[in-house]
């Protein structure tokens, strides 16, 4: 191959080769009668990898440093590690494209980029406007960002996210915000709330009492004094049951 082609081949300009060559990163081919530069499949291969770990971030010195590791290393062996690596990045641009799906597919108001698991509970949310809903949103996303197992709860959360009848739970405490602490409407709610939560659910809370004291007064903080109410039995009663 000439230059032109094996830089068209491994996606690099010309000069770049010529560069490595410069540098000494990549070994100056033999040169065919006429003067032209001959590549070899290897140096297409060396090529490549060469391209792979500079886009990665490695300074030259770097990947210079990595393709010492690959000395005499026979051309099948890394064109293997090579189609593996492919492979990777293959599944890993698979996966950002699902997280993009699911990211286009989210409501209007919705939090921003999150995992496939919270993604796909998001999608399976009935569409509202409530208030409410926004901030149990909001705080799914900061369950996700900081929570090793927010996957499992998740999971369990997606046949209560699904039912239609949340909507009508959030519309309930959407009513209470400009209602007093004492509201006769707060006990009911509590009660049909924690109705709702899925049993399995209980024993995937988190043993550790002051992380969940500490949230629980940063969320009571973001409510009305009657929702606050509800929310506040909510989370008595939910921990309470989970140590049960």
């Amino acid at each position: 191959m000439r230059i032109g082609e094996i830089a068209a081949l491994v996606g690099l300009t010309t000069r770049a080769i010529r560069h490595y060559h410069h540098v000494g990163l990549l070994p100056e081919p033999e040169r065919r009668p006429n003067g032209y530069r001959a590549y070899s499949v290897r140096d297409a291969v060396l090529l490549a990898r060469v391209r792979r770990l500079t886009e990665l971030g490695l300074s030259l010195d770097e990947v210079r440093d990595a393709l010492a590791d690959d000395a005499g290393r026979e051309l099948a062996e890394v064109l293997e590690e090579l189609d593996a690596d492919l492979a990777r990045q293959e599944a890993d641009i698979r996966e950002r494209r699902c997280r993009l799906s699911a990211l286009l597919a989210e409501p209007p108001g919705a939090t921003g980029p999150v995992s496939p698991a919270l993604a796909a509970l998001l999608a399976q949310a009935p569409r509202t406007d409530s208030p409410s809903a926004a901030k149990d949103r909001e705080y799914l996303t900061l369950m996700d960002a900081t929570s090793s197992g927010s996957q499992e709860i998740f999971a369990l959360l997606g046949t209560l996210v699904a039912d239609p009848a949340v909507v009508e739970l959030y519309e309930r405490l959407d009513a209470l915000a400009e209602a007093p602490a004492d509201d006769p409407r707060i006990a009911p709610l509590a009660a049909d709330l924690m109705a709702a939560v899925p049993e399995e659910l209980f024993a995937a809370i988190p043993e550790d009492g002051a992380v969940v004291t500490g949230f629980k007064e940063a969320l009571l903080a973001e409510y009305t004094p009657a929702q606050a109410e509800v929310v506040g039995r909510l989370m008595d009663a939910f921990m309470e049951r989970g140590r049960g």
